[in-house]
């Protein structure tokens, strides 16, 4: 315990306090007081025992409140609370006012904890809205306005990043929305691969083509689905020859549709190269939240796009291999034939 105080170990807040007799104060082991001299301190449980012995809380560190990062924590779920209930995406002013600091400290903190500054996550919060409006509500605007965008506009300009296609298609399923894909075989098994307007939106890994085919259906129920175009089998031949040469770039545009934090997650991913791979928590670093390790593994199962997004890159902290939405033994295989490029 002395040793953790005089490393000002904050990793140990909670579990003792020190007491200093000559001044009668207690203090966290992280606290940023002058170290007081070993024979005037004494070791006890908790704040409460400390101040039956006759010791006052320390000013500076504040032991009987709660820790630095849970005080932090406790502020970024307030504001998550505000953006969330209210009806305009409240600004950075507003909130860092509403939680008591600044708002440079605020924007940090919030990033810190989230991944994402504030006014990513409010977009991200209302696409969702939007998202889950559009299959409910009878009319665009209504579904808009039910989520907090002031003025449709302001959507439209973000619809096509935010869902793939105009949110009228997005409500029906795809309505109104054509979809060109083709299947076809690479040395992983059976490939779909499938585009909107805006870009390779699906690139699935499987050993039945037909239920392949299925999930797209399911995904988009109310779309007109093409398949079969010759002119579209450019486009499958040059995703079924990334796959079979790893290392080499698809030279195509992609349709990538997620949450911020998401795409954040994706950006990194695509960041690293053939033969390489990053642990769940180093991929939680790269995007400044080193505590989002389930997140970051919840968004590598999102992805849509195998390959296009390596999540197989995407290792436990042991180098074992997790899940793997296509298969483990697939990601295995490309670990390995990447691996065997360097």
């Amino acid at each position: 315990m002395w040793r953790a105080v005089t490393q000002k170990e904050a990793g140990l807040d909670g579990v003792f306090v020190y007491c200093v007799r000559t001044t009668g104060i207690y203090c966290r082991p992280s606290c940023p007081s002058r170290l007081a001299l070993r024979e005037n301190v004494e070791f006890v449980k908790n704040c409460k025992l400390a101040e039956k012995e006759g010791y006052r809380a320390c000013k500076r560190c504040k032991p009987n409140n709660f820790s630095l990062e849970k005080q932090q924590s406790i502020l970024v779920e307030q504001a998550c609370r505000l953006i969330a209930e209210a009806e305009t995406p409240p600004g950075l002013e507003a909130l860092a006012k509403a939680v008591g600091v600044s708002k440079f400290h605020f924007h940090r903190i919030f990033k810190t904890a989230t991944g994402v500054t504030p006014k990513a996550y409010s977009k991200a919060l209302r696409a969702k809205r939007v998202r889950a409006g559009l299959h409910e509500e009878q009319s665009v605007t209504g579904a808009l306005y039910g989520a907090g965008y002031n003025a449709s506009s302001r959507f439209y300009e973000e619809a096509a990043s935010r869902l793939g296609m105009k949110p009228t298609s997005f409500r029906d399923g795809g309505k109104d929305i054509q979809i060109r894909f083709a299947v076809g075989e690479c040395h992983l098994g059976s490939i779909l691969v499938a585009s909107s307007d805006i870009g390779v939106c699906s690139i699935e890994l499987g050993d039945d083509p037909d239920s392949l085919v299925f999930e797209l259906q399911d995904r988009f129920p109310n779309a007109e689905l093409i398949g079969g175009e010759k002119q579209y089998e450019i486009t499958i031949a040059a995703v079924i020859a990334f796959v079979d040469a790893p290392g080499s770039k698809l030279d195509i545009s992609l349709d990538i549709r997620g949450t911020a934090f998401q795409q954040k997650v994706w950006d990194v991913l695509r960041s690293i190269p053939a033969g390489s791979v990053l642990s769940y928590s180093e991929v939680a670093a790269a995007i400044g939240n080193p505590k989002a390790v389930r997140a970051v593994a919840g968004a590598c199962a999102a992805n849509k796009l195998a390959l296009a997004i390596p999540c197989h890159r995407v290792v436990r902290n042991d180098g074992s291999l997790s899940g793997y939405r296509w298969g483990v033994e697939r990601k295995r295989e490309l670990l390995a034939e990447e691996a065997a490029l360097g």
